[in-house]
């Protein structure tokens, strides 16, 4: 009886495989190499431009006697690693884009946000790869004549323990339904030397960026933040590049026959969860915490898996199934 009433819950947890759309920005056009969308057409608003179903808001001005870019969103080929300051402003730390594709995006702007479109509009978002640009890492390696370096001590008290300032720059992502915020958010660290000093880092690499534990959402705010302020804000350049934002077109729920990918029960789960595929396609499982961290991962080698939840803190957690096609839910610990 237990054992009937049990996958009678799984039924109505069924994965249902998404229909993705990832923004590459390759199809955008650029007038050559080593070059960014700069356009001054309209000064002062909006000029942004839509790739894949995602918005990309985008404003320059021309106030006080010259031309700049105000905040947003640009999408660049730069391949410039190595300079310093703000004549880089458009030039990724890795040279290129995700997966070695040519264009990337850099967004400026201590606040921006993207916005869905089409049918990825009110749906979960998979994620995003992020990455440092080249202007925000100089700044943060080897300082300038405004922001500081990180990890000097110069002036700057210790916690026991740390060998270098407790410096640290990040990303707050949080996102939006019909104007009302989701509960959830996620948090990326472009640089923190809050730990051992063994530790520190500045990314320089393409990093994954998890967003499904914001749920359902039309648009997605990013708010940077930093170890480094004076009275008029943050003094780290506020500068991230973005690739491959991947959207899905439906959400998770109950599936027909056609587009099962999995049976997962017991919903609650309490000490083991239980995952019946019915394909060959899936080739990793994961499960997610709320703060966008991996918890558990398994290459898939059998059509039923059971994972040991037992040592899991209570709450709400992501499962992923990765594969020829990916499926993801939301389930509960108890």
């Amino acid at each position: 009886m237990r054992k009937f009433t049990l996958l009678i819950a799984a039924l109505a947890f069924i994965i249902a495989a998404n229909a993705q759309t990832v923004s590459t920005f390759e199809t955008l056009s650029l007038v050559g190499s080593d070059t960014a969308y700069i356009n001054y057409s309209n000064p002062g608003n909006d000029v942004g431009f839509t790739n894949g179903l995602v918005y990309y808001p985008c404003v320059y001005d021309t106030g006080f006697g010259a031309q700049y870019w105000s905040y947003g969103f640009a999408y660049s080929n730069w391949t410039d690693s190595v300079t310093s300051g703000y004549m880089n402003q458009y030039s990724a730390k890795t040279a290129i884009g995700y997966g070695g594709s040519a264009k990337y995006a850099v967004a400026y702007g201590i606040v921006n946000s993207v916005k869905l479109q089409g049918a990825a509009a009110g749906q979960t978002v998979n994620g995003f790869y992020m990455t440092n640009s080249t202007y925000a890492y100089n700044s943060m390696r080897d300082g300038d004549g405004f922001a500081k370096k990180f990890g000097d001590t110069t002036g700057t008290g210790l916690t026991t323990g740390q060998g270098t300032a407790p410096d640290w720059c990040k990303v707050l992502i949080h996102g939006y339904k019909a104007g009302v915020l989701n509960a959830d958010s996620v948090v990326f660290y472009l640089a923190d030397f809050r730990g051992a000093a063994s530790a520190d880092y500045i990314v320089n690499t393409w990093q994954w960026v998890n967003l499904l534990p914001l749920g359902h959402v039309d648009s997605i705010t990013f708010t940077m933040s930093s170890s480094d302020n004076n009275s008029f804000g943050m003094k780290t350049p506020a500068y991230f590049c973005v690739d491959n934002f991947t959207t899905n077109e439906t959400g998770v729920g109950i599936a027909n026959a056609q587009t099962v990918a999995a049976k997962v029960y017991p919903v609650p789960a309490t000490s083991i969860l239980n995952i019946d595929l019915t394909d060959d396609n899936t080739q990793v499982v994961a499960v997610i915490d709320m703060k966008g961290s991996v918890v558990f991962t398994e290459n898939i080698t059998a059509k039923h898996i059971e994972i040991n939840t037992s040592s899991l803190p209570a709450g709400a957690y992501i499962l992923k199934l990765s594969g020829v096609s990916n499926a993801s839910m939301r389930f509960i610990k108890e």
